[in-house]
């Protein structure tokens, strides 16, 4: 049996005992945790830092590829590839500031973040063909700016997932 409108269907066993008013509105905004999300952030940023540094010593070391510095800089590179590494570090914070905001002030929030991400990766993907390099470093810096993107997107995505808790509700079922 269908119950009436609002009321009805809490089952109150005495029904003219005055009870406390219910706020109809529950906050639905997701409460962010922002040390844990910052805390995944930093360490977002640091696995990005390293996904940089390897596949650079991968590029130069392993495949003979020249990038970001010249030939006779050895498998390491020289100073870029410190600032390299660093600028995948900054990028990582940026997009876990970014994260923040969205948790905080949009509906969908990860479904914008995705976009946006992807939007940046495909802005670090092709941007090595738009310099006059030969096409194997534009190829390869290409790619290590593909991993360093879908690593921060994919991490980030783990951690606001878990920094993030649903709304406040009364019982279990998202119901008042």
């Amino acid at each position: 049996m269908a119950s009436p409108q609002g009321g009805w269907d809490r089952n109150y066993e005495q029904p003219t005992q005055p009870y406390p008013a219910v706020d109809p509105q529950p906050e639905d905004r997701p409460r962010v945790d922002a040390g844990k999300l910052w805390a995944g952030g930093f360490g977002t940023a640091v696995v990005a830092a390293l996904v940089a540094l390897v596949g650079i010593l991968l590029v130069r070391g392993v495949l003979g590829i020249h990038i970001l510095s010249p030939s006779d800089a050895g498998a390491y590179g020289d100073t870029t590839t410190t600032t390299y590494a660093f600028g995948a570090f900054g990028v990582a914070i940026l997009a876990t500031g970014a994260v923040h905001m969205l948790l905080m002030l949009m509906p969908r929030p990860m479904a914008f973040f995705n976009w946006i991400m992807l939007l940046v990766v495909a802005v670090g993907v092709l941007i090595p063909f738009t310099v006059s390099a030969e096409v194997e470093s534009q190829i390869a810096t290409a790619a290590i700016n593909l991993v360093i993107g879908l690593c921060i997107m994919s991490l980030l995505n783990s951690v606001a997932g878990i920094a993030t808790r649903a709304g406040r509700t009364v019982n279990g079922d998202g119901m008042l």
